[in-house]
């Protein structure tokens, strides 16, 4: 069965290993609300013998409409997660959407994340492949949710053409189901294990109504939070290797995808229940 390893912060993720935890926040805000969920985040996954990667984007670059927030950006993003990793010692999660961010994001980031919506996109992927390799870090690419679990065989492909020894971890966040809406179809994730890679479930991503937040009047994607917990269990009960999760003191006060956000104080329960439940399903 697969594994992935982050070697230089003895992480392994895949069969036989526990439960990794991939959470912070959606995107950078300031240092100090970064440096809060991480340290909050840290300490929780440490109490429960979980390994754990924060994660952060610089720039979500597909909002739905050009005045939202995107985040401080690919020069200030990064220093704020250079700062994070120094600060607390964990490895860092992040994604890209340009070539010429690769290695630069590889450079500050361990697990460099491909954004479903350009998973598909040769030039990103080699790009990312060859700059992630380099640096002995994890690809964290994330199934487009156009595409089937065994097509993402092509992504592995591309990315190991480039990059024969790339650390791969695929991703489920679900596929498009009729307009404004997303499902997470539970037997994908052992199609995508079946490729020889680890696979983790975005559940905060799954559960988001692209378009369709009322508050802003289709300008910016709603969500259902209350579903978060409900696709995480089905999918580490389905035999997900990792679960990727985004937190806020204040979701409602998120900057970008609130509605699909967890409150901070609720994660130590969510990954309690979460790691007995791997554990259950590895027994």
């Amino acid at each position: 069965m697969p594994v992935a390893h982050l070697k230089r912060w003895n992480i392994s993720i895949g069969d036989g290993q526990p439960l990794a935890v991939i959470a912070g926040l959606n995107v950078l805000e300031n240092l100090d609300l970064a440096l809060e969920v991480g340290r909050e985040l840290k300490a929780t996954c440490a109490d429960l013998g979980l390994p754990y990667i924060f994660k952060a984007s610089f720039d979500k670059a597909n909002r739905s409409s050009i005045k939202s927030y995107r985040g401080p950006g690919l020069a200030e993003g990064l220093q704020m997660l250079a700062e994070v990793k120094r600060q607390l010692n964990v490895p860092i999660a992040t994604d890209l959407h340009e070539v010429d961010q690769a290695e630069p994001v590889a450079a500050v980031a361990d697990l460099v994340q491909i954004p479903a919506f350009l998973v598909r996109q040769t030039d990103l992927i080699v790009a990312a492949a060859k700059a992630t390799a380099a640096q002995q870090g994890i690809m964290h690419a994330k199934k487009a949710q156009f595409i089937a679990p065994w097509d993402c065989k092509n992504i592995i492909s591309k990315a190991r053409e480039a990059a024969p020894d790339l650390e791969i971890v695929l991703c489920e966040r679900g596929a498009s189901f009729g307009y404004n809406n997303l499902v997470v179809d539970m037997l994908g994730i052992a199609e995508m294990q079946a490729l020889g890679v680890p696979v983790s479930i975005d559940a905060t991503h799954a559960v988001q109504l692209p378009g369709a937040d009322p508050r802003t009047g289709g300008a910016s994607t709603g969500g259902r939070r209350s579903g978060v917990p409900i696709i995480a269990k089905a999918a580490v009960a389905a035999g997900a290797d990792a679960v990727f999760l985004e937190f806020h003191p204040d979701p409602d006060k998120a900057l970008c995808d609130g509605p699909s956000c967890l409150p901070l104080d609720g994660a130590a329960a969510l990954l309690k229940t979460l790691k007995a439940l791997h554990g259950a399903v590895r027994a």
